[in-house]
């Protein structure tokens, strides 16, 4: 049981030394996160599109 106690005393001393990050700093990584999700989307798409079209010209469909 002493093992125990004495884990969570050093768990609590770890989590004092924790640098959290800011509200400020959160909110601006969970936005480039999401723009960044939304243009690779957009860069994915584009590039399905061109391949889908090239290969409809190779196979002569329409």
């Amino acid at each position: 049981m002493n093992k125990i106690m004495q884990y969570l005393k050093d768990v609590k001393a770890e989590m004092i030394k924790v640098n959290w990050p800011t509200q400020k700093d959160v909110t601006a990584a969970t936005t480039l996160v999401i723009c960044l999700s939304i243009v690779m989307a957009g860069y994915i798409f584009a590039c399905d599109q061109g391949l889908q079209a090239v290969m409809r010209l190779f196979l002569g469909r329409q």
